[in-house]
């Protein structure tokens, strides 16, 4: 389940109602060395003692990443993006579960966060922040957030102009146009679009264009207000009730419009399910 803008901004939000102005009494990591190995933890987890008694001053999203931003000038990047978990907890007696990073306040409450896929568990002073490829991918002001209020119709049509790759590309990666999709949204966007997926977004209509940007937003404004995908967990536990309308969950089931059978191609690096008939 991939934690996207929508999933990361909810995360966000909860966190500034729970963590703002609490002290970092200490720090626990473990089960970390894979994660090393493949960067998405500290190489040296002493690191995550620089943590401990900052006191959190604010807590932001953009994209898929969350920064915890402390008063003595360290931060903590998260992001969890294939299925991470990130949980609080009253008590840190509470936070008995799996876990890869787990921060105790010294009101006794806790934060715990493990990744069960790709993602990223990082802590970074400020003066090195640009150092990070989440920070520089997620909160670059030159890159449109889709729920930003900048994000416009014509501005969006003014970044697909022209451009010849595949709206995947254009739309999902480091390359992209904006900030906050993976592969699970873009597949869902698209078919509400509908668009195929290998479409690219120079030949696109205006009437394309705009079909494209009203799924974009759409998507992610309703899972947010949905409290994420159904096979989300936000800070308490609680699932999400956005079930979206193409993806993996349509493996094997046929069109919700027209009933043709849903087929997946594989493009990107990924597996994209499609309806071939609604989708040109």
């Amino acid at each position: 389940m991939s934690v996207e803008l929508p999933e990361a901004k909810i995360l966000a939000k909860q966190m500034s109602k729970e963590l703002l102005g609490k002290r970092v009494k200490s720090t626990h990591v473990q089960h970390y060395e894979k994660l090393q190995k493949i960067g998405m933890l500290n190489k040296d987890i002493k690191a995550f003692d620089q943590l401990v008694d900052g006191v959190v001053e604010s807590t932001t999203s953009r994209g898929n990443g969350i920064r915890l931003k402390l008063n003595n000038g360290v931060n903590l990047i998260l992001a969890p993006e294939y299925g991470g978990r990130i949980f609080f907890h009253k008590s840190k007696k509470d936070a008995t579960g799996k876990f890869h990073l787990k921060v105790d306040f010294a009101d006794d409450s806790a934060l715990t966060v493990r990744l069960t896929s790709m993602g990223l568990i990082h802590t970074i002073r400020d003066d090195a922040l640009e150092r990070s490829y989440i920070f520089r991918r997620d909160f670059n002001p030159d890159v449109l957030s889709p729920i930003d209020p900048e994000f416009t119709s014509e501005r969006f049509a003014e970044l697909l102009s022209g451009n010849k790759r595949m709206l995947k590309s254009v739309l999902v990666g480091k390359d992209a146009v904006v900030v906050g999709l993976s592969n699970s949204a873009f597949q869902d966007i698209i078919y509400r679009a509908r668009l195929h997926p290998k479409r690219k977004a120079a030949e696109l209509t205006k009437e394309e264009t705009q079909a494209l940007y009203d799924a974009v937003t759409y998507v992610l404004l309703e899972r947010i207000r949905l409290g994420g995908k159904d096979q989300f967990l936000d800070l308490y536990g609680n699932r999400g009730s956005y079930t979206p309308a193409m993806g993996p969950n349509m493996k094997q089931s046929t069109c919700m419009t027209c009933k043709t059978p849903i087929e997946k191609l594989s493009l990107g690096g990924g597996h994209i399910y499609f309806c071939p008939k609604c989708q040109k």
